[in-house]
């Protein structure tokens, strides 16, 4: 008897009541799966076709519905949902799928003054940086001129340690890329002079570009891309993990044990990589030089002093001193913007090395103007 009763309950069923306000009422019972609905599918599906319109539906003592019981009712229903409709939740995702989608929204005019709106933007979130780099810029100074009144707090660690990372730890990349540039750069000039049976020259090109241009550009992008963007990541997952939150509760400013320490560091081992830089491509241009013109390596030591005015030196080394402040004042400003999640950590470090290598050829081309007059040939 209990075995009948429960078979019942499961075989799917349609019932229709009136209730006390009037309206009809369409109870969904029992098994509406595939399995289920095979015994009784076209009994049900008549009582379904003869349903009252505008009958409130019904479906929370359904005991199971797959997609074929819904595509039942969703017949029924007229191909749309019923507007007056009790459902479980777990049954919404059926008639979800269900429903046509729906039409695309109507294409919008061309709206002229989005390029517009676009390059304001761009220009104003330019002239947020100008002013977060500038503010960043000013406290820097303003702890330097308290260190100079008590030299006893300057964090001598914290200087050595970013001296050795962004310079020592840096000759290995820069001697191998200053060795390469050297020999391609001596190969193509050697090419042309011997054309023109200049051979000689070739230690004024070398010297003069090595020394005045590849050298201070070159070291300055190599250090961008590998010492800055490890200042911005270090600094963006300080703020991930809250550590500036906590130098902050602690009252230790982040300009005095952070940013200093890498700008002063920066400043003083972008010039000496300067030098190594311009020291090893000078040696791949003489080797190339060697080899393809006959240029003894006597001839080209005691020649290079005389034909590269030592003016060249001077502003090569000065613009190793401007790169590594620009480098490290813009590595830890995008640093302190990164927000406390991995994607802006991203992204952050990424538009360091961009905004870094950007500003150094930009400084590059200033120098370039400004002191044409400087350093020409003899």
């Amino acid at each position: 008897m209990g075995e009948a009763a429960v078979q019942s309950e499961n075989v799917a069923a349609v019932r229709e009541t009136r209730g006390a306000d009037g309206q009809w009422r369409i109870e969904i019972t029992g098994d509406w799966s595939l399995l289920g609905l095979a015994p009784v599918m076209s009994e049900l599906r008549a009582r379904l076709e003869a349903h009252v319109p505008g009958a409130h539906w019904d479906l929370e003592s359904v005991r199971a519905l797959d997609h074929a019981g819904a595509m039942l009712l969703w017949r029924a229903w007229g191909r749309q949902r019923a507007p007056h409709l009790k459902l479980r939740p777990e049954h919404e995702a059926l008639f979800a799928r269900l429903a046509p989608p729906q039409a695309p929204a109507p294409a919008a005019g061309i709206d002229w003054l989005r390029p517009v709106a676009r390059a304001g933007r761009k220009l104003m979130r330019l002239g947020e940086h100008l002013h977060g780099g500038i503010a960043l810029l000013g406290w820097v100074m303003l702890d330097a001129i308290k260190l100079a009144r008590r030299p006893q707090l300057i964090p001598w660690r914290e200087i050595s340690a970013s001296i050795y990372r962004t310079g020592a730890q840096a000759m290995g990349i820069t001697a191998l890329v200053g060795f390469l540039i050297g020999v391609v750069l001596s190969y193509l000039t050697a090419q042309q002079l011997r054309t023109f049976g200049a051979d000689i020259f070739i230690i004024n090109l070398l010297g003069v570009s090595i020394i005045r241009e590849l050298g201070p550009v070159l070291a300055a992008i190599l250090v961008a891309g590998r010492s800055g963007s490890a200042m911005t990541a270090q600094l963006g997952v300080m703020r991930v993990t809250e550590e500036l939150d906590a130098l902050s509760v602690m009252g230790i400013p982040h300009t005095l044990r952070l940013i200093l320490p890498k700008m002063i560091a920066l400043t003083v081992a972008l010039p000496l990589i300067v030098l190594w830089t311009d020291a090893i491509a000078l040696v791949g241009g003489m080797v190339s030089a060697q080899i393809e013109l006959g240029i003894g390596y006597r001839l080209f030591l005691t020649t290079l002093p005389d034909v590269v005015p030592i003016a060249n030196l001077w502003l090569g080394l000065g613009k190793g001193v401007v790169f590594g402040i620009l480098i490290a004042l813009i590595a830890c400003h995008f640093g302190l913007r990164i927000e406390p999640n991995t994607e802006s950590l991203g992204i952050g470090t990424t538009n360091s090395v961009v905004s870094s290598i950007t500003i150094v050829i930009l400084v590059d081309a200033v120098f370039a103007i400004v002191f044409s007059d400087v350093g020409s040939f003899r």
